[in-house]
């Protein structure tokens, strides 16, 4: 949907701005940003577009053009969470809303703003649709009045929306990406230190997601079970290492030797944060060295200790995955996000792209009797606002 001349139909004016807000896909680190440890997401060319204008007031007017919806609140009096009817905003509006909210808790300056908005990253499925319009709306006010902020500090105030306003704990890796993205490659970001630099993607690959069709259902509950049982981990651990204040501070060689004493499932959650660090770091030397064939191996793996440590995956994720490792073209493949539904991703050698999708549409649907979506996406530049 092409932004631009919506904006126009709608306010009978040509709009000022238009922002792209990339979706992301982490490519390994699931499961760790809570646990202090690193990820590496990109960045991708599915996205946010918004075309916006100052308004002729301190009111803000969204119109959310894919769910044909719009809602109109003032800058002022955020944190009633009403628009000028005094109605509760809906959730899609609180994500904007959140972070005008912070912004302004921050002493940033927030113009009032005309604005539609539209989107091709698939809704649930998650690439962090949700990221992505805190971003493009965080760097559309900055744009705009135009004071400082790095885009690490944009993506930390974004998170804190979500967390604070929105009431998702999220962690701030999916803000980090759809703010820093860089074109090509995959982002290590090291949730602790917030320390971050970009490294290649191997060439001639291209990024394959495929959509399961199942929508997320990764309950507040069985989040919170698995952040439990991480912190019960690091309890029982500090017997062996006084120290530590995450599974971060944990090698493999050490869970080797002390999980063997903690309960049977804090141990299988444990084991998969502490081995998925380890990967992490893994994947960044294949990188370097130019190793597809071992990064395959580290996705493949992932998935694997997902499935059977961490217990997000479900029968359709697992299904893509297995077929994917023996299709043509295939280097590696493993669900991305949460869990519990969503998406896989996949990194594929670009000659062989069209024989991957058709055979994984074919399979996919044989053996569950669904349609599987699949997009082929590239690692993108972070989200950017342009003059119009």
């Amino acid at each position: 949907m092409n932004v631009e001349s919506q904006y126009s139909l709608i306010f009978n004016a040509k709009p000022r701005w238009l922002v792209r807000g990339p979706g992301r896909v982490n490519l390994l680190g699931e499961h760790v940003d809570y646990n202090g440890g690193p990820v590496l997401p990109a960045a991708i060319d599915q996205a946010v577009w918004i075309a916006a204008d100052v308004s002729k007031s301190e009111l803000i007017t969204l119109h959310a053009l894919d769910l044909k919806e719009k809602i109109t609140f003032a800058a002022e009096g955020l944190e009633k969470k009403l628009d000028i009817n005094g109605r509760p905003l809906p959730t899609w509006a609180q994500y904007p809303a959140g972070v005008a909210w912070i912004l302004s808790q921050n002493g940033y300056k927030i113009e009032g703003i005309q604005a539609v908005y539209s989107s091709n990253i698939p809704m649930g499925s998650g690439l962090s649709s949700s990221a992505a319009i805190e971003v493009a709306f965080a760097a559309l006010w900055q744009m705009i009045s135009g004071w400082d902020c790095d885009r690490l500090r944009l993506a930390q105030l974004c998170q804190k929306a979500e967390n604070e306003y929105v009431g998702v704990a999220c962690g701030i890796m999916d803000q980090f990406a759809t703010a820093c993205g860089v074109k090509d490659h995959a982002l290590y970001f090291d949730t602790r230190s917030f320390e971050w630099y970009p490294i290649p993607l191997p060439k001639d690959t291209v990024i394959v997601i495929a959509d399961s069709g199942m929508r997320r259902s990764l309950t507040h509950s069985a989040y919170n079970e698995r952040r439990a049982a991480c912190e019960e981990a690091v309890r029982l651990l500090k017997k062996f290492k006084p120290d530590i204040t995450s599974l971060r501070d944990i090698s493999p060689t050490e869970f080797a030797a002390y999980g063997e004493y903690l309960p049977a499932l804090i141990k299988k959650r444990a084991e998969h944060v502490v081995k998925e660090i380890a990967r992490v770091e893994s994947a960044v030397n294949a990188l370097r060295r130019d190793d597809t064939e071992s990064f395959g191996a580290l996705m493949f793996a992932g998935h694997a200790s997902l499935r059977d440590y961490y217990e997000v995956s479900i029968p359709e994720i697992d299904v893509l995955v297995s077929l994917a490792r023996n299709l043509p073209g295939c280097i590696g493949a493993r669900m991305t996000g949460g869990g519990f539904g969503g998406c896989t991703v996949n990194l594929v050698w670009a000659a062989q792209v069209n024989d991957f999708i058709d055979g994984l549409e074919r399979g996919y649907l044989e053996k569950t009797g669904k349609q599987a979506k699949v997009y082929v996406c590239h690692a993108s530049e972070g989200t950017s606002v342009t003059c119009i």
